[in-house]
């Protein structure tokens, strides 16, 4: 119990500063000069990562042998088709996702997208509602609706801070629908996810190499869809230097941490220890970027901070101490 406490700490927190650092290399890797590259072959490649990674942690833990870890992974992923097709909606809803997110970064500064992204929170309560009929206190839905709140002023200090311009508002709204559209994807896909590792004996490293044997081949044709015409002009390691690896690598481990989080914690409280990376993005975006912090700004960030606490610690709820009554022993004196 407390081995899982700590992994579960432990794994919070890295989650934060990973979040908080791949909002800002997303950013980055989206605005470097020179040859830039096929973000959906980025999303392909973080797969890979993560299914070798899966892999290795499966041999390490469970597997005695070589050969029984070839008849581990041909027995759980091969020989049980209808398991595996189990993660065949989260593993296509995290592919779009991811593809989503980079195309966010595109249009929108770091701190923007990380605290746009939070509205993830409140998506993967309702499916958590709904698919895991879990219930929320009062005061839970209250830090939900300050959080739309918060996010609402930050969205209102980019558009007074941007002051206009046709090209720069629909390149916004490019952006805000794809952030938006990756929080509801992302609520749900956690939440079946969660819903399928909780009620299984498999690992969830298997359980991560399950999720691969589909989203690579989805990742793949999706990357073949959109960008055929650049793959077959430029190839499909076009544009990639040591960042862009360096950024799949971050990607992939932000996988394998949620994989984590999810079992061990469960995906609500993932989604509001995600969001104290907030702080960081803004703080380093301003040296990286030279981002603009205006009243809003912070207004909104300050409420999507206090949802945070709101929900992360309940309100106690003080209850009178029951002690029995202890009946007074006689003694044979009583009697006389």
């Amino acid at each position: 119990m407390k081995h899982q406490k700590t992994i579960k700490t432990v794994s919070l927190v890295v989650l934060t500063l990973q979040n908080a650092v791949l909002s800002l290399s997303m950013r980055y890797a989206r605005t470097q000069k020179g040859d830039m590259f096929i973000s959906s072959t980025a999303v392909v490649m973080s797969e890979v990562v993560k299914c070798v990674a899966s892999l290795s942690l499966v041999y390490y833990y469970e597997a005695l042998s070589v050969s029984h870890f070839a008849k581990l992974v041909y027995g759980t992923v091969v020989k049980q088709p209808v398991d595996t097709l189990k993660v065949c909606i989260p593993s296509i809803a995290y592919i779009i996702q991811n593809n989503l997110l980079y195309l966010a970064a595109t249009h929108l500064d770091a701190a923007t997208v990380q605290i746009t992204y939070q509205l993830k929170i409140l998506t993967t309560a309702i499916f958590a509602v709904c698919l895991l009929r879990k219930s929320l206190g009062v005061h839970q839905w209250i830090a939900l609706l300050i959080l739309l709140g918060g996010i609402g002023m930050v969205q209102l200090s980019d558009v007074k801070d941007d002051g206009g311009g046709a090209k720069l508002e629909q390149s916004r709204l490019i952006g805000m629908l794809a952030a938006l559209s990756a929080c509801v994807l992302s609520g749900f896909a956690g939440i079946y996810f969660e819903k399928i590792l909780k009620g299984s004996s498999i690992s969830i490293w298997m359980r991560n190499v399950q999720l691969s044997v589909i989203s690579i081949p989805a990742g793949l044709i999706h990357a073949a869809v959109k960008d055929w015409a650049s793959l077959i002009d430029h190839g499909f390691f076009y544009g990639y230097n040591y960042f862009v690896i360096y950024l799949i690598l971050l990607q992939a481990l932000g996988g394998l941490l949620v994989a984590v989080v999810v079992k061990y914690a469960d995906n609500i409280l993932k989604g509001f220890a995600t969001s104290l990376a907030i702080i960081l993005s803004c703080i380093l975006s301003i040296y990286l970027f030279g981002f603009r912090i205006n009243f809003e700004f912070v207004a909104g960030a300050s409420l999507v901070i206090a949802s945070v606490f709101l929900y992360s610690f309940p309100i106690p709820i003080k209850t009178k101490s029951y002690q029995p009554a202890v009946k007074e022993r006689k003694t044979e004196g009583d009697y006389v």
